[in-house]
This record gives structure tokens, C-alpha cells and sequence, in this order.
């Protein structure tokens, strides 16, 4: 089996010891960890809302991430489109792009990372309401790329041809890349041509459907004449199994109250995750989701990406880090989800794209 690339997701956390401000720091620390580790693209989620994530805005972790390293992609994983007016995020992007050029993506979703409430407050400031902004995704996805083009568009108001560009003097332009956790996104990249992620570090299931849908319905474009795809995972590495089987604890006990209604609080620590436990009554979930994650040892880690990645026929993963963290660990820090990174390229023999 070959060696796949890596890269990273990071949904930036928020522990119990931490502030928001400390899960930043943690981020930009474990960021210079990947791009140190030859790891291919960084990518930074949106979730609103949530006691346990930080990455609310996409747009600004990139710049941070950016400005922190010096080789690796930095992107959106992803931009919740229906969420934003498009002009908005093409703005963004271009200039994010300007400021790193060649090292931007920008991954686009059409779900609202988020509850009905803050859906409506985010998509009522930006003047429409949800099923408008869902409806017209596909429409959304065309007038970002076009406005991010070199070339920009014209719009027609009256008898004139205005020009609208997302920024004045474009050299280049972001890589942009659908995400989705159904087959509506695999039908839709297929379609535009476009590069395309199925959520396996989420959802777990229809991976291999998304992606023979996906390629087989392929229409090749200009930027991309074949499609391009990855798969995603969510990963703990500890120099023992026993060491990764208490690490995972944390996020796996989020999991299971996410999944089932439970209350959402900031990330427990591993000693309060071990005290509290898995309910009886939850426990075949947490085994059924962590049956689908990547628990163990460099060597056990670094086998279990390849058959992975050989299975699905990709040739880059994009690493979930979800170790938690262990009392006294520095609040500005965390060392388990570095740990987890530099363990896997490590026995990976990772090398900068």
C-alpha cells in the first residue's frame, strides 16, 4: 500500500481549562506542529454556538493559521454557504489568497453548522431566510468562483454592464473544494468539475457511495480535468494503545451527547471523562462511533491510514486530532492532539507536499 499525504482538520476546541483565547493559541501551536510534520493543508471548520468549538468564522482562523505558518495550505473545511451572501465570502477568500498566494482553499457546505436559532439570526442578518439560501446553493457556489475570478463578472443594470470583482487586481485564485455529508454534494461537484470531500470523520457511512457517485458522474473542467478527492478521519496516536484508549475519551463522551441530546458543555479533560463515564444506554453508539475512528499506536495508526486510504483510492487523509487533553496540561496547549500529528507523519515517513 502507498503512503497518502496529510493533512488536517481543525474544529478548535474549547476544554473545560480553557477560554476561547487558549484554544486559539492551541490552534496555532498544533498548526505549526502539521506544517513542521509536512502535512499538506490545514483546514478550519464552522460551528456556531457550540460550548466546545471555537471556529465560528472560518475566514479570520485562516488568516491566524496563515500568518502562523510558512508552507502548508490553510482553507475553510468549510465555508457554510447558505449561511453567508456570496459576494461576502468571495471578498474574503480573494484576499486570503492575496495576502498567501497558492496556499488558500476554500471548501464549501450547504449545511448550517449550527442550531435553527443561530441559523435564523445569521441568515436573517444576511437578508434571506433558510430555505431561499438552500435552494439557490448551487447558484451561490457559481457567483463565488466567478466573483473570485481574475476577470470578475458583469452585471446588467439598465442598459449598462457594471463590473464586480471581489478584489481590483486578482493574480490568482483559491482552490475551491465541495463538502458534504450526503449525495447531494457528490452529485453537484461532479457536475461544476469541482474537487469534493465526503464527511467520514462525522458521518462514518455512505463514504464509498458518495465517492463512486462522484467519480463516475465526473464531468471534467478546465482547472480540474479529473476528480480530486480525500478522505477524512478522526484520529488519536499515543506511543501506547492504553495511553490512546484514555485520550479519546473526551471527544467520544461529546460525541455521544451531541448524538443523543444530551447537554453540550466545554471539552472534559480525560480524568473527568473517565470518572463520569458512557451511560449504559449509550454505550453501543460510543463503540459503533469509535469503531469508525482511528485509536492507537504510531505503527497500528499509521497501517490503519493506509488501508484506509487504499480502500477508498485516495491518496491524501485529512487527519480529525481528537485527543484530549490531561489535567495540568498548559491551557494554551495541546500536547496530545501535537502528539497525534507528529507520531502518524512520523510513522507515515510524511515529507512536504
Amino acid at each position: 500500500m502507498s503512503t497518502p499525504a496529510l493533512s488536517v482538520l481543525d474544529l478548535v476546541p474549547v476544554r473545560q481549562d480553557q477560554s476561547t483565547g487558549d484554544a486559539l493559541a492551541a490552534t496555532r501551536s498544533l498548526a505549526r506542529v502539521a506544517d513542521e510534520h509536512g502535512y499538506r493543508r490545514y483546514w478550519l471548520a464552522e460551528h456556531h454556538n457550540m460550548p466546545a468549538v471555537a471556529a465560528t468564522n472560518p475566514p479570520v482562523l485562516i488568516a491566524m493559521v496563515a500568518a502562523a505558518t510558512e508552507r502548508i495550505r490553510v482553507g475553510s473545511g468549510g465555508v457554510m454557504l447558505p449561511n453567508h451572501a456570496p459576494l461576502v465570502v468571495a471578498e474574503q477568500f480573494a484576499l486570503l489568497e492575496a495576502a498567501h498566494p497558492g496556499r488558500i482553499d476554500l471548501g464549501i457546505g450547504r449545511a448550517p453548522g449550527t442550531d435553527p436559532v443561530t441559523s435564523y439570526a445569521l441568515r436573517h442578518g444576511a437578508g434571506g431566510v433558510e430555505a431561499d439560501a438552500v435552494a439557490r446553493f448551487p447558484q451561490y457556489v457559481d457567483d463565488v468562483i466567478s466573483l473570485m475570478s481574475t476577470e470578475g463578472v458583469g452585471i446588467r443594470v439598465g442598459g449598462d454592464v457594471r463590473p464586480l470583482n471581489a478584489t481590483p487586481r486578482a493574480q490568482s485564485v483559491p482552490d475551491v473544494w465541495l463538502l458534504g455529508s450526503s449525495d447531494y454534494s457528490a452529485r453537484l461537484a461532479a457536475e461544476r468539475g469541482l474537487p469534493y470531500v465526503f464527511a467520514h470523520h462525522f458521518s462514518g457511512r455512505g463514504t464509498a457511495e458518495a465517492l463512486e457517485l462522484y467519480r463516475s458522474g465526473y464531468t471534467p473542467s478546465a482547472a480540474h480535468p479529473t476528480p480530486r478527492t480525500f478522505l477524512t478521519l478522526n484520529v488519536v496516536v499515543a506511543p501506547t494503545q492504553a495511553e490512546a484508549d484514555r485520550l479519546v475519551l473526551p471527544n467520544l463522551a461529546s460525541m455521544v451527547a451531541l448524538r443523543t441530546g444530551g447537554p453540550l458543555a466545554p471539552q472534559l479533560l480525560v480524568e473527568q471523562a473517565e470518572e463520569r463515564g458512557i451511560a449504559d444506554s449509550h454505550r453501543a453508539l460510543a463503540d459503533e462511533m469509535r469503531s469508525r475512528w482511528v485509536v492507537g499506536t504510531p505503527e497500528s495508526a499509521a497501517e490503519q491510514v493506509r488501508a484506509l486510504a487504499a480502500e477508498h483510492a485516495v491518496d491524501e487523509v485529512m487527519v480529525h486530532p481528537v485527543a484530549g487533553a490531561l489535567t495540568g496540561t498548559p491551557a494554551d496547549h495541546a500536547p496530545a492532539r501535537e502528539a497525534t500529528l507528529a507520531l502518524l507523519a512520523e510513522a507515515l515517513g510524511a515529507r512536504p507536499a
